[in-house]
């Protein structure tokens, strides 16, 4: 993934309380900030190290091309948003289905939080692997990338309630997994 543009046009904004006139993010900048957020995200969906670096390329194809007004402080949500949308569709494939799943995850992307030092466990990366899709996502953007309930609910379009409920029941998924029980 080689890009080299100064700066992304389009209202992509540096988050700065030194800046009154908001300067316009680079680029380079803007991947340097969370190119390896939307790579682990991808990663840890998908399960599949080149799959995902061609999802965080795409990612960043994406900003580019479309040039999006982005709201400054929320250009890391806009990019996961478009990283699991790429995931679910990658997901969908029956060449994937048949294909990629079941095997195990190669290496992890731990993220530096809490769950971070448990995330180290193969085991539970291969449980959050195997969970259904709306489970997954609210795992990683909960407990990898740290964001919130009401943040997870803006960027996935669904309401706080749905967001809990489906960590509650991902959690409990988790924890049967890993004590070796039937989760379903």
């Amino acid at each position: 993934m080689l890009f080299s543009l100064n700066t992304v046009e389009g209202g992509i904004r540096e988050d700065s309380a030194s800046s009154a006139a908001e300067e316009p993010l680079s680029f380079d900048r803007l991947y340097e900030l969370y190119a390896t957020d939307v790579l682990r995200v991808a990663y840890y969906y998908l399960g599949d190290r080149q799959r995902a670096e061609d999802v965080t390329q795409d990612v960043f194809v994406k900003l580019i091309v479309t040039k999006p007004a982005l709201v400054p402080g929320k250009e890391k949500a806009w990019l996961l948003k478009v990283a699991l949308n790429r995931c679910r569709d990658l997901w969908r494939g029956a060449w994937f289905r048949k294909v990629v799943l079941g095997h195990p995850a190669f290496e992890l992307f731990p993220a530096e939080d809490e769950v971070g030092r448990i995330a180290d466990s193969a085991a539970l990366a291969e449980a959050v692997n195997q969970l259904p899709q709306e489970f997954k996502e609210v795992v990683l953007l909960h407990y990898y990338q740290g964001y919130g309930v009401t943040e997870i609910a803006e960027m996935l379009e669904i309401a706080e309630g749905t967001v809990s409920s489906r960590l509650s029941r991902a959690r409990s998924r988790l924890q049967k997994t890993m004590k070796g029980d039937n989760p379903e």
